[in-house]
């Protein structure tokens, strides 16, 4: 029975590190999303900023200046756009290592409670084996007993 007891400690532990994960993934999509959420603002807004201002250069004449401004800002803006979808990318690793290590704690769980199960079954077995013994062997004595109390018996 000890070594069963074992195995559910080391069932608890492999839950505990299965749980442990699952956290672990939850945080990284929570990220991803807030990721994704960012690069998509940020797309957005670059989207309408080259709207007004496409808008603005179309109506009148542009100062060189202003000009420079807004190809400036435009760059810097396209650059953090990239760099978001970078970090939304980077985030995307970190789930799927994240799903990746779930999965292979779920395993080892099922793999202990699948031990824990043949051991119980071995057990049984065992224990209804010792019960068949002892069945056969009280029946064994009682048979003996019969035979030397009954007239023309063992003896006989």
């Amino acid at each position: 029975m000890s070594d069963l007891r074992s195995l559910q400690v080391l069932l608890e532990h492999e839950q505990r590190r299965r749980d442990q994960a699952l956290a672990v993934l939850r945080q990284a999509q929570q990220r991803l999303q807030q990721a994704q959420a960012q690069a998509e603002q940020l797309d957005g807004y670059r989207g309408e900023y080259q709207q007004r201002w496409s808008a603005q250069f179309s109506r009148a004449a542009t100062d060189m200046a202003v000009l420079g401004c807004y190809q400036s800002f435009a760059e810097r803006l396209h650059q953090a756009v990239d760099q978001q979808q970078q970090a939304s990318r980077l985030a995307q690793a970190q789930v799927d290592r994240a799903r990746q290590a779930l999965q292979a704690q779920e395993l080892r769980v099922a793999a202990v409670g699948k031990l824990i199960e043949r051991r119980q079954a071995q057990a049984r077995l065992a224990e209804e084996r010792r019960d068949q013994k002892r069945n056969d062997e009280a029946a064994s004595r009682a048979a003996a007993r019969g035979a030397w109390n009954h007239p023309g018996g063992a003896l006989g």
